[in-house]
């Protein structure tokens, strides 16, 4: 009988072993399945985070050839960097992938000099037209600040996954990769331009 109630007692062991067993497996499926699906949800917010960085582009790109027409009217001679500021926005609207940001850095800095040029007409920084492009792409690039700034903020939070304990131990298994900031890539893009109209 003393045997008998061993057997039950050592059975009665595997038993609750087995169901810690499975209940581990259990949880640790759960965090897994759960751990993948956050790194899914941080993949569409940045790209949902791209695609407002997109919408504030186009606007851009939008204004710029209205801008140049402006100007053209007042320094027709200075085609040079008018022609640059428009092969720039073209080549930033082709642009895809970290080429765009690289693109839209080069933009940016055609832009600054479309700018400075206008310093030396008197005449073009009291046009109305004028004034109120400027106005309507300080709004923009203002916009596009924050869509960039939100956009990082999620390529921080998603580059993250890959390269903190646990998560990383999923994220690396999900056949998607880290992604790059949308930065400035030259200090002289990073000191604030000081245009006076």
């Amino acid at each position: 009988m003393e045997n008998s109630l061993l057997l039950s007692g050592g059975a009665i062991a595997g038993i609750v072993i087995a169901c810690v067993v499975v209940l581990l497996l259990i949880i640790v499926a759960i965090w897994a399945i759960s751990c993948r699906n956050g790194i899914f949800r941080l993949k569409n917010t940045v790209d949902e985070a791209w695609a407002t960085i997109d919408v504030q582009l186009k606007k851009r790109y939008d204004l710029i050839p209205n801008l140049v027409n402006t100007v053209k009217g007042y320094a027709s001679h200075e085609q040079q960097t008018l022609d640059a500021v428009i092969s720039a926005r073209s080549a930033a609207m082709a642009a895809s992938g970290d080429g765009k940001i690289a693109a839209e850095n080069a933009l940016s800095g055609t832009l600054k000099s479309l700018f400075a040029l206008t310093e030396s007409y008197p005449n073009l920084k009291a046009d109305a037209s004028f004034l109120d492009l400027q106005r309507q792409l300080r709004t923009v690039e203002d916009e596009l600040s924050a869509a960039r700034r939100y956009y990082n903020g999620t390529v921080k939070e998603f580059n993250t996954r890959f390269d903190v304990f646990p998560s990383s131990l999923i994220a690396r298994h999900t056949g998607l990769n880290k992604r790059s900031y949308f930065e400035l890539e030259s200090a002289e893009e990073r000191t604030a331009p000081t245009v006076s109209f």
